[in-house]
């Protein structure tokens, strides 16, 4: 039976609006690529700003994007959330099922959370997000049921802020038996929780990190944080932009380069490198191959405007990939 990932992490609806010109970002005192989370005010007047442009939805938040992307790879998958009892709520929830995502949720009297993901014209993101019900997401509601029979759990590094959930999904995963695996999310996340990241690295079989949010962590070079990384779990990713990603498991390291593509919209690019990571993972691919299958899932979501890909995007990638067309929906 093929392994399994069990997802944690923040159900949002994602607004994405394409703008022409980043001054607007500094009007609403967002700095560019970074996430910044905001109060529901906030939230209205930057809707307001850039009320001009053309806005599209879909159903986000990173570790979701992430189980979506392995739902679409045939990997068996489950989601552990926190919405509003509202139609946006009902939107997320139907999107995931659609995949195959099995929902563990938990209704909650505040609206569904929003992440405004604003896109700058050459493509680099910047989230205004309000969590709504999905802060309501708490340690008291996890018991280690609901983790027996996963084989891995996904924790969104956005989560970090709130230690304890963070604290309680590691400890009851261990207890039953899975591996975890971490995506460091932002570098202001990471600068703003160091101390406490550094404490819990030990229990993390696998991290995800881009370049700045490595930095972040260590204060080195990408190669060093590979290897400072890399000696505290078993599979340590950083990703370093247009030269590819690095992955270090033990004294077996790797380097995978990228491919020219006309970037649109960098939202999800992480999330869906993390997807093809894993899903490789699961198959028994190589660690040079699991990267390459990331790699492809990332430089095909930057090609669209938000995290989701259309049929189209998918068959290109089963082709190259059979093995993630068995079981996909």
């Amino acid at each position: 039976m093929k392994k399994s990932v069990l997802g944690i992490g923040n159900a949002l609806v994602d607004i994405l609006t394409r703008i022409d010109n980043d001054n607007i970002l500094k009007e609403l005192n967002l700095p560019k690529g970074s996430m910044q989370h905001v109060d529901a005010a906030a939230s209205a007047n930057v809707g307001q700003t850039v009320g001009q442009y053309e806005s599209t939805m879909a159903p986000g938040g990173s570790s979701a994007n992430t189980i979506h992307g392995l739902a679409k790879c045939g990997i068996p998958t489950g989601f552990i959330f926190s919405t509003g009892n509202d139609e946006m709520g009902r939107f997320f929830e139907d999107a995931m099922k659609e995949v195959g995502v099995k929902p563990i949720v938990y209704h909650r009297n505040a609206h569904t959370g929003t992440a405004r993901a604003i896109i700058s014209p050459d493509g680099e993101r910047t989230f205004a997000t309000h969590l709504g019900a999905a802060v309501e997401l708490t340690a008291d509601l996890l018991r280690k049921e609901i983790f027996e029979g996963w084989d891995y759990c996904y924790i969104e590094g956005y989560l970090i802020m709130n230690q304890d959930l963070v604290r309680k999904t590691i400890e009851l995963s261990k207890q039953a038996g899975c591996k975890v695996a971490i995506d460091l999310a932002s570098y202001n996340v990471v600068e703003a929780n160091r101390d406490f990241l550094l404490e819990i690295l030990p229990q993390i079989d696998i991290v995800f990190a881009n370049e700045e949010e490595a930095k972040s962590l260590t204060g080195s070079t990408p190669e060093e944080s590979l290897e400072f990384i890399a000696e505290h779990c078993e599979i340590a990713v950083v990703k370093i932009g247009k030269r590819g990603s690095l992955i270090k498991r033990g004294g077996e390291k790797v380097q995978i380069g990228c491919n020219k593509v006309n970037v649109i919209d960098t939202t999800g690019a992480g999330d869906m490198y993390a997807a093809g990571f894993m899903a490789g993972l699961i198959n028994g691919l190589s660690l040079g191959q699991c990267g390459e299958l990331g790699n492809c899932l990332a430089e095909s979501i930057i090609q669209v405007v938000g995290a989701k890909m259309d049929e189209g995007r998918w068959n290109a990638i089963y082709e190259k990939f059979p093995m993630l067309k068995n079981n996909s929906k």
